[in-house]
């Protein structure tokens, strides 16, 4: 993601050098997403009204996600970052080795009302997002309901598109093996489930078209390449607002959150606070999922949207019953070695 600002492209680039000068100097609050449209729906739901409420400004801020940029600040003891959206994975890695500050967010926040998972240690949802199986509405007839359906290439004809890595793929084989979503954490915890998962893998792969970037299955579902594949529910969202017809199945989908965290050493801490402390309330929520397809991390929020807004989102009452929580935790301890095992497979 390009930087939005001469701003931007300074921070991004100040040499560590400089960064070791000293604490900065009183500035407004940094706010980083990950830009493009979901910076969009940021701006709108949570920036500009919490500029307009509490009369201070916001610099908004893109990035992919580079957490070597946010360590060497923190280590450097000069932050000039504030508030920052991080993936699961970083939140984990970031909190065990000190870059993010340790808040116990149920203080700050009302604990009743937020999502499950939405609260941990060091960081507090942002949003809900999910992996989920997209199909071409034009290419298929009859609508696949299942990972089963997507593994059925007599039923369905055509390539499928997954994501090259271990993660989410190990959960939808063992799903289109016949396990319940509930279980599937518990059995991939095992060694036999691990065996089984890549042995079902193995049943699709000549079917199989490898993406690493979102844009990718859309792209690839609209050009014909594949007739299904998994793919964030965000990116098929913005392809049906093009005109686009694609479409989702979402039993069996996996859905996580990106998170909001501190960097360790911001001098605007107690703003941060506040500013994620607004993001995260019912009013603000609701706002960000009536501009992109992402969940609320508010309870109260997903009551305050439409009809037509909660079939699009991944925490809808409708949309989660059959879904799965992403497990930080087991993809914490076992994700390396899964990895490891993934690649070989895939290059044989």
């Amino acid at each position: 993601m390009k930087p939005r600002s001469l701003l931007v492209a300074l921070a991004l680039s100040t040499p560590l050098a400089l960064l070791a000068q000293g604490p900065a100097q009183a500035r407004d609050l940094t706010v980083v997403n990950f830009g493009g449209a979901n910076g969009d729906a940021q701006t709108a739901a949570f920036i500009k009204p919490y500029e307009k409420e509490s009369g201070k400004k916001i610099i908004p801020v893109a990035y992919n996600g580079e957490q070597a940029k946010v360590k060497a600040m923190v280590q450097a003891g000069n932050v000039v970052w504030d508030a920052v959206e991080v993936e699961t994975g970083d939140l984990g890695r970031g909190c065990e080795e000190g870059t993010y500050e340790n808040i116990d967010w149920s203080t700050v926040l009302n604990k009743e009302d937020m999502v499950p998972g939405a609260l941990k240690y060091c960081g507090v949802g942002t949003f809900v997002w999910s992996t989920v199986l997209a199909y071409n509405g034009d290419a298929l007839k009859t609508a696949p309901t299942s990972w089963a359906d997507f593994w059925d290439v007599k039923k369905f004809p055509g390539k499928r598109g997954l994501r090259k890595g271990a993660h989410y793929n190990l959960e939808f084989a063992l799903m289109a093996d016949g396990v319940a979503p509930k279980d599937v954490y518990t059995v991939l915890a095992t060694p036999e489930g691990v065996d089984r998962a890549f042995k079902k893998l193995d049943e699709l792969k000549p079917n199989i078209q490898w993406w690493e970037a979102g844009a990718q299955p859309p792209q690839m579902l609209t050009a014909g390449d594949v007739v299904m594949s998994s793919a964030y529910n965000g990116r098929i969202d913005a392809a049906q607002r093009e005109g686009r017809n694609l479409k989702i199945s979402w039993p069996g989908s996996v859905y996580d959150f990106d998170y909001w965290v501190i960097p360790t050493g911001s001098a605007n801490k107690e703003q941060a606070i506040e500013f994620i402390k607004y993001a995260s309330s019912p009013k603000a929520q609701a706002a960000y999922s009536e501009h992109i397809a992402y969940g609320p991390v508010s309870k109260r929020a997903i009551g305050l949207l439409s009809r037509e807004v909660l079939a699009k989102v991944p925490n809808s009452p409708d949309n989660v019953k059959d879904a799965i929580f992403n497990n930080l935790e087991f993809w914490t301890d076992h994700g390396e070695e899964l990895e490891q095992r993934f690649t070989a497979w895939a290059a044989r």
